[in-house]
């Protein structure tokens, strides 16, 4: 889940044309999941081929990237590797949810409420290894690099911004603006119309932009406050954050005590949270490694072949999504050609 700094903190509300032409490390794991969840059928079931294999994920992944190459952007996707120790209760806590949340699916299932079974199913998604492989051979067969990360996806796609690599983070999580992100890009991946399953409503999506130093410069925090600021309201590696404390709250003890240790009020409870090795993780990267992507073209029979051969996808559409790329990349080239031409 991450950091959820709420309205604490500023963001610009954009379009995705205002960041066209920008390189991303894009979490993967995270955009894999949002697909997962929400392109399901009315009962709350995923799309699956005609050998019964789940499909949401790698049909969210194609269009979504199809609309994203052809406004000039380069996609790197990031995946999360090896978990810090600190994060192993929140990874049980949330098997043990998902658990509870697939019984409740059942349940609804059952009495014929849909509304209920779309709104458990979402929460009981699963990430599966051969999921994760489906959509690396997709991105190997569009020209889209990925990475391994050692550790933390979020760790390694910061790390990249900051060297420059890409020119931003997209995530939906606030994770990699504590780890020291310039600019953070959410809602890329999955902007536009989403359903919201327990209200039966649809929403307006919208990509936001938010950088670090805005974030600093409104809250009045250093680098290091910020990740205490974080850490107080609840992280990966702490996700019950502090009993009664909420953004304000949160601002108002750093702004009087200046670290997390010297807050009077929280003394005890400081003291059942491994904050130290939490702030340390957030300020200096768990394992990283040194990337440099290269970019392909977009393989046409590969792509072809994997979703429409393999997994069931109509050609038409494959087919046209494909040329709004191929197009795309043709004009760029004729624009190049009579510059420089």
């Amino acid at each position: 889940m991450g950091v959820d700094f709420g309205d604490s903190i500023p963001r610009e509300k954009i379009q995705l044309e205002d960041i066209s032409g920008w390189t991303l490390a894009v979490d993967g794991y995270n955009t894999l999941y949002q697909f997962l969840a929400i392109i399901r059928g009315m009962d709350g079931g995923h799309l699956k081929d005609s050998q019964g294999r789940v499909t949401s994920h790698i049909s969210g992944l194609f269009y979504r990237n199809v609309n994203l190459l052809e406004l000039g952007m380069k996609l790197v996707y990031v995946f999360d590797g090896k978990p810090p120790d600190l994060k192993m209760e929140e990874i049980r806590r949330r098997s043990e949810q998902r658990r509870e949340a697939k019984d409740q699916y059942l349940r609804a299932l059952q009495s014929g409420d849909m509304v209920q079974a779309r709104k458990y199913a979402e929460a009981s998604t699963i990430l599966r290894r051969d999921m994760v492989a489906d959509a690396k051979e997709l991105l190997d067969a569009m020209g889209i690099p990925w990475v391994d990360a050692p550790s933390e996806g979020e760790a390694q796609a910061t790390t990249m911004a900051i060297e420059g690599t890409v020119r931003a983070v997209a995530s939906q999580d606030h994770d990699s603006i504590v780890f020291g992100a310039p600019v953070l890009v959410r809602n890329v991946t999955i902007s536009g119309k989403r359903r919201l399953p327990s209200k039966g409503i649809m929403i307006n999506v919208v990509p936001e932009r938010i950088t670090l130093s805005s974030v600093l410069e409104a809250t009045g925090l250093t680098r290091e406050q910020l990740v205490d600021f974080a850490i107080l309201l609840g992280t990966d590696f702490n996700p019950d954050g502090f009993e009664g404390v909420g953004p304000a709250t949160a601002l108002k003890y750093l702004k009087k005590y200046g670290r997390l240790e010297e807050v009077k009020e929280l003394k005890d409870a400081i003291q059942t949270v491994n904050f130290r090795e939490i702030r340390d993780l957030y300020l200096n990267a768990p394992s990283v490694k040194g990337v440099h992507p290269e970019w392909g073209a977009l393989d046409r029979e590969k792509v072809v072949s994997f979703l429409v051969r393999e997994h069931s996808f109509s050609r038409d559409r494959v087919e046209a999504a494909i040329n709004r790329v191929k197009s795309k990349k043709a004009t760029q080239s004729e624009t190049l050609e009579k510059w420089f031409g």
